[in-house]
């Protein structure tokens, strides 16, 4: 049974009969049950019946609970909606979200909330979620360009390192190539990216997953620069197709380049060009001019902390 289910059933049955004052309640946050991710594996760890409960500010409440529901210790966690999400994001849940707020969010802690489920809802949490549901289509754009931007320059060295013998390193750009191809496809379909260790998981579960990950994994298998080049290849030619079907911008040709007359192709298509073309929010140009090639929403993954957030925004 998922883990969802059982604190939504220890809700209902256990915590519900006991609040009588305005509240909301739901699963967020940490946890393989809150991306529903769950597995057996998943019981042996910190695995509980529980449930967020939010309330109003000075309402003092703490149901009676039982030590175990369906077999897991149980714990309810009461907070506002307002100190919640302060705590979680640093978020002013009454302030107006600027396009600097969006690129200092850590895309997996978006996820977290935005994931798992609402049981009961007076206190407009559904509404904070929804607020919260996907980046404003600038910022996206925005992310994709620099998304783009760390897939471009690197394509042709898998071959420029190969070339002089170390297929160690040309290995290396070439996992960290399918990495940027995989988070280029979550940006794709509009879906946040988990943390590491579901990363692979999620992607499986896109659209593009079953389709694009045979092509993903034959530039890992590849023993050489030559055969990592044509597999890369053929995987930005999968990305470049799901881009061109979503219609994010009108269709993009891909053409074969070789650098400097170099016997290293790499497949390239004008993504940037013609999205960088469609950018309108003048906040966003701003951040645009100062970082074209990205940087912003990077440190979010150093400075991921909610109390590190302000540095973040300094940073834009």
């Amino acid at each position: 049974m998922s883990g969802l289910g059982i604190c939504e059933r220890f809700y209902q049955d256990v915590v519900r009969p006991q609040v009588d004052v305005p509240h909301s309640a739901a699963l967020l946050g940490r946890g393989s049950e809150v991306l529903g991710f769950d597995d057996e594996m998943s019981s042996d760890h910190d695995y509980q019946a529980r449930v967020l409960l939010f309330v109003a500010e000075g309402v003092d409440l703490r149901p009676e609970l039982p030590a175990t529901f369906e077999g897991c210790p149980t714990q309810v966690y009461v907070h506002t909606l307002r100190k919640y999400f302060a705590d979680q994001l640093a978020f002013d849940i009454d302030a107006e979200l600027t396009p600097q707020d969006w690129l200092t969010f850590p895309e997996s802690i978006l996820r977290q909330h935005t994931a798992g489920g609402v049981f009961h809802d007076d206190l407009g949490l559904e509404a904070i979620r929804e607020r919260l549901a996907y980046y404003p289509d600038d910022v996206w754009r925005y992310l994709m360009i620099t998304a783009w931007w760390r897939v471009h320059p690197e394509m042709n060295l898998v071959g420029r390192v190969g070339y002089v013998g170390d297929e160690l390193g040309s290995a290396l750009i070439g996992a960290q190539l399918v990495h940027d191809l995989m988070q280029l496809c979550f940006l794709i379909e509009r879906t946040y990216a988990p943390y590491r260790k579901w990363f692979g998981t999620a992607f499986d579960r896109l659209s593009c997953g079953p389709t694009l990950t045979p092509l993903l994994r034959e530039v890992l298998r590849a023993e050489t620069w030559q055969q990592r080049e044509e597999a890369l290849m053929a995987a930005y030619r999968g990305v470049a197709d799901l881009h061109n079907r979503s219609a994010i911008t009108t269709p993009i040709e891909l053409g074969v380049e070789q650098m400097c007359g170099r016997p290293f192709k790499v497949v390239w298509g004008d993504f940037i060009g013609k999205l960088t073309a469609d950018l309108q929010d003048p906040a966003v140009l701003r951040i645009y001019e100062r970082w074209p090639v990205g940087g912003p929403e990077q440190i979010r993954d150093t400075l991921w902390k909610p109390i590190d957030r302000r540095q973040a925004l300094d940073f834009l």
